[in-house]
């Protein structure tokens, strides 16, 4: 048998189409006589799962009396909700086609102590048809990529892995000279043809007509340069590979042309536009939530309707999904085609994944009675899916049970001795409103902590400012004195320490801003923290920039003296002018707690990096020298403060 024709016939329904000649009617425009929908497929998706297996427990407003919204806390997502929710909606949808649209590592310590294994695992619960390559994916090297890809092929069913842009070097552990077949540009499904309804009972399709054609495209400059591949692979353009791909799927015949893309929404937008021949879009890396408009009133933010229609470059209808992020969303979209493989319909819902127990976020107004667990749940039901109640799978949790027990207990592990207490402060000064410590005393009226303010938060801006340089050369990072929550006391430091310190869900981001741009965003966060709001929490820390801040001047004056820390640990003029890689979190890039001035810097000038901000300082942790580890406080020259003005 040849090559050609083994892999032609690899599996009776899933081809690997490396030449199998089949006829395109959509090409050739050849007449059909069947009605439309001759195919009608269903694609179950989800991204940027990043290694959270557990259901996290999150806000949502929802309706506790008629005409009363609440802030109520939900159990969301969950690898093994997911998991519950994706067969239920395989079992009744026409020709389901399950989608990973890529980052499914990095993120949380399932990851770090299992080095993907608790992920492959749970994903082959699922059992994904096809998975996109993240960027993340590449976050320890070609050959973390293979460990996590070996585990993946290690379940009972067959997951495409696609990336038809990535090229592995030729030392690269996943150079197909060594790992054949372990990732593909695209792959050939073939499913059941058109669904019988009234009207078209007898419908009967030949299996080329039933071929959908899956291609992975991979964030090419992101991943080359805010993640770790080898040195020798490469990442080609996203729009020509997409394009060349295309191109030959459609020479093989094959009319129905699925991308799915890790590169973000925007990007997936402006791809749809140059493409001819591609039908639908499946992304990721955004984490972008797209629905109605009817969730704001949940208390989510859509960022556009799901799913979003776009115009190729030969003018036919492209649909274009994403499901947000860490498995919280299902997105379920049917596709109908016509005869000739054209788009005749896309229509579906994105799918938030909750339990089914709910508690009040502000404790002080008790716990919620009967009647208002009736009204929330009645105001759920009328979400008509939006919001999806769902018991986790029992094959998931008892799969994931393991590695939970190990994660716990990790959580006590130790990390790090901390040779002194690091101390807890938003915004130096000797007043007791500045006054933030758990220690009491012990901290608030340190001498060095009035003057220059807190050490943990001097602390997470140094480690952030270390892992922006691992990532992507940063010059400086950017933290916001609110966003760590408590003291390092003098002695063991564990995980769940670590995470106590830092408890948010907050990524690193990588911003290229000018120096104008960057003291424009101090200076809106220095008004907001030492003006009449009072929102302490915005005061901003940096490593590798520092300043004097006079508190007596008015909005836009505050700052002076600022200094930028050379590789030689020296401290120079900060120039204005110039543009800087600054190491920051989500929660800040996005403009919130007064940062506004960061909110405009988007498009190629922002890359979410997406480590978890935790991770980041256990990083840090781990890089200390020797084997004990020994935490001690920053040099108070490297401090971002080094002088407070009253």
């Amino acid at each position: 048998m040849s090559a050609l024709l083994h892999r032609c016939l690899i599996l009776p329904f899933i081809l690997l189409a490396a030449g199998c000649a089949v006829t395109s009617s959509k090409n050739t425009g050849a007449v059909n006589d069947h009605p439309a929908p001759a195919l009608s497929i269903t694609l179950l998706h989800i991204n940027d799962h990043h290694s959270h297996l557990d259901p996290e427990t999150l806000p949502l407003q929802l309706e506790t009396a008629p005409g009363t919204r609440e802030r109520i806390l939900v159990s969301m997502g969950g690898f093994a909700r997911m998991a519950s929710a994706m067969k239920e909606l395989a079992a009744r949808a026409p020709n389901p086609i399950k989608i990973h649209a890529g980052d499914a590592v990095t993120g949380d310590l399932y990851y770090n102590l299992t080095q993907g294994k608790a992920d492959a695992d749970l994903m082959n619960v699922v059992c994904f048809d096809a998975f996109t390559l993240g960027n993340h994916e590449f976050d320890n090297g070609d050959a973390g990529l293979k460990v996590f890809l070996d585990y993946l092929r290690q379940g009972s069913c067959k997951t495409w892995v696609l990336s038809a842009n990535t090229h592995f070097g030729p030392d690269s552990a996943l150079n197909p000279a060594r790992a054949p077949g372990m990732v593909e540009p695209y792959a050939v499904l073939e499913r059941g043809g058109c669904v019988s309804s009234k009207n078209n009972a007898s419908c009967r399709r030949t299996s080329s007509e039933n071929m959908i054609g899956l291609i992975g495209i991979t964030v090419a400059d992101k991943t080359k340069n805010s993640s770790r591949p080898d040195a020798g692979t490469t990442f080609s353009d996203e729009t020509a590979t997409a394009q060349s791909e295309i191109d030959r799927l459609a020479a093989l015949g094959v009319d129905h042309i699925v991308l799915q893309t890790h590169q973000g929404y925007q990007a997936d937008q402006a791809m749809a536009r140059k493409l001819r021949g591609v039908d639908v879009i499946v992304g990721g890396d955004s984490h972008t939530l797209l629905g109605p408009a009817s969730m704001k009133q949940y208390g989510m933010t859509p960022r556009g309707p799901y799913p979003t229609m776009a115009t190729s470059a030969d003018g036919k209808p492209v649909c274009i999904v994403q499901a947000g992020q860490y498995a919280y969303v299902l997105g379920e979209l049917r596709v109908d085609f016509d005869a000739q493989g054209n788009v005749l319909n896309c229509s579906g819902s994105p799918h938030v994944l909750i339990g089914d127990t709910y508690a009040r976020a502000d404790t002080s107004r008790g716990t919620l009675k009967p009647k208002e667990i009736e009204s929330i749940r009645a105001d759920i039901a009328r979400s008509r899916g939006l919001l999806r109640p769902t018991a986790e799978d029992p094959e998931a949790l008892a799969v994931l049970a393991p590695y939970k027990a190990r994660k716990e207990a990790f959580g006590s592990s130790v990390v790090a001795t901390a040779a002194n207490v690091l101390c807890l402060r938003r915004i130096p000064g000797a007043g007791k409103s500045r006054f933030h410590s758990t220690l009491g005393d012990l901290c608030n009226r340190d001498p060095r902590v009035q003057k220059h303010g807190g050490d943990v938060q001097q602390l997470v801006a140094e480690a952030f400012l270390r892992q922006g340089q691992k990532y992507f050369k940063a010059d400086l990072s950017i933290q916001n004195g609110g966003g760590v929550r408590t003291d390092i006391q003098k002695g063991p430091v564990t995980v769940k320490d670590i995470y106590t310190v830092l408890p948010f869900k907050n990524t690193l981001v990588q911003l290229k801003a000018t120096g104008t741009e960057i003291k424009a965003a101090l200076e809106d966060a220095l008004d907001a923290a030492l003006g009449p709001a009072g929102s302490t929490g915005a005061y901003p820390y940096s490593a590798g920039l520092r300043w004097t801040v006079r508190a007596n001047q008015p909005k836009g004056s505050r700052l002076a003296n600022l200094e930028i820390r050379g590789k030689d640990g020296k401290y120079r003029p900060f120039d204005l002018g110039k543009t800087w890689n600054v190491a920051t979190i989500s929660f800040l890039a996005d403009g919130h707690d007064h940062y506004t001035a960061f909110k405009a810097i988007t498009g190629q000038r922002r890359v979410d990096v997406g480590l978890d901000y935790a991770q980041t300082l256990l990083d840090y942790l781990a890089d200390l020298p020797g084997t004990q580890k020994i935490l001690r406080r920053l040099p108070t020259g490297d401090y971002s403060t080094q002088q407070f003005i009253e």
